[in-house]
């Protein structure tokens, strides 16, 4: 059987990782793929440095990334060095040479991710990148294959390991935010102290979560898209709010298929050489086939809705003056900007009060005038923080 044919370009934390794999189950790859996988090269910065007992021969590293990618026997591209250039222009090259590309770059997909899909289709190669997304979590697969028949509605993620962590902590043990981020520093884990949120977000019965979202919305125009990352409070009842110490999680929503959580390590070497390896599978059993893997949908076109028009209930707290007549001023500037109020709970401290409040779902910019009002009034002395609501009605 003719072997399928790799370049690595990299070899670090996850290019070590990958090779090692490749190694230790070069059986079940071969079995998988239906042909052997084989190293044709290994692109470094630094050929001295000591990659102590990586199984592989040291003839195969090199220094040169764009002629390993314009070799002739090579088949399959593997970028792990992460960063934009010189990355695009390697995979580009390989794409457009009709060579299959693995990458585990999410700051280069984020950045130019249309133009390595525009180069794909030029060359007729595949394009994987599931690496690239929660890393060992498979997310970006269901949802283009298994999901296909379906209409998604929204996806909800915790995709950053080390906030996820902090938060965690700060919430289960009552550490606070300095304490939290030592101990995820001493891990090798590693923002305002949001140590008062998180007390007040146990009285909601909720919990904060760093999340990224993107929902499809309706509206009289018709469909668009809402795509944002912020903190957010969720209640306790939602799969997310349970996702704790470093680990990732990714919550989808279908019309048919309903509600679907995916969970799992989100970074380190062998999560991510994991993903790695499975497009890489994948990559190979298509080339014996000569096919191509069918691309991303982009027949629905949907804008992407500004920040402003999003629609979110929001936690606003606020350090006051302890008088009369102040509930009744900021509930005027609330209602001046159409902000429905939802909840008031206040606390003095001497001449000073705080004045928590939760909002009706309201648009981004309608909260962003109302805040900014606010700040401009004598009797507040402080907004102490402004977070978003998720998960409830």
């Amino acid at each position: 059987m003719k072997p399928v044919r790799l370049a690595l370009l990299g070899c670090g934390t996850v290019g070590s990782e990958v090779v090692r794999l490749l190694h230790e189950q070069a059986d079940d790859l071969t079995a998988r793929v239906g042909a052997p996988i084989e190293i044709a090269g290994i692109a470094v910065r630094r050929l001295a440095r000591d990659r102590g007992s990586l199984p592989v021969d040291p003839a195969l590293f090199t220094t040169d990334a764009l002629g390993l990618v314009k070799r002739d026997d090579v088949d399959v591209v593997v970028e792990v060095v992460g960063g934009i250039e010189p990355a695009r222009t390697w995979l580009v090259e390989a794409l457009r040479a009709g060579k299959s590309v693995v990458t585990a770059n999410k700051a280069l997909l984020a950045e130019d991710g249309g133009a390595l899909h525009d180069a794909a289709t030029e060359g007729g190669a595949d394009l994987y990148y599931e690496a690239a997304v929660a890393g060992a979590i498979p997310l970006l697969r269901p949802l283009r294959e298994s999901l296909h028949g379906d209409k998604i509605t929204r996806v909800t993620g915790i995709v950053n390991g080390t906030t996820n962590y902090i938060l965690s902590s700060m919430d289960a043990s009552g550490a606070s935010f300095t304490e939290a981020l030592e101990e995820a520093t001493a891990l090798g884990y590693a923002e305002a102290d949001p140590t008062a949120d998180v007390a007040s977000a146990k009285a909601m019965g909720c919990t904060i979560k760093l999340l990224c979202i993107a929902s499809r919305v309706s509206g009289p125009s018709g469909d668009s898209i809402s795509v944002r990352v912020h903190p957010a409070m969720i209640p306790r009842t939602h799969p997310l709010a349970s996702v704790g110490d470093a680990f990732n999680a990714v919550f989808v929503e279908a019309e048919a298929a309903g509600q679907l959580m995916f969970y799992g390590r989100g970074a380190g070497g062998a999560p991510t050489a994991s993903a790695v390896l499975g497009d890489i599978v994948a990559v190979g059993r298509n080339r014996l086939a000569g096919v191509r893997s069918a691309s991303e949908s982009v027949y629905a076109d949907l804008p992407v809705r500004p920040m402003g028009e999003v629609v979110t209930r929001y936690h606003i707290s606020l350090d006051v003056a302890d008088r009369a007549g102040v509930l009744a001023a900021v509930a005027g500037v609330f209602a001046k900007h159409d902000v429905s109020i939802a909840t008031v709970r206040q606390s003095g401290r001497g001449d000073d009060a705080i004045l928590v409040i939760v909002t009706h779902g309201a648009p981004d910019a309608a909260l962003a005038a109302t805040v900014r009002e606010l700040q401009a009034l004598d009797i507040v002395r402080s907004i102490a923080s402004v977070l978003r609501v998720e998960g409830g009605a």
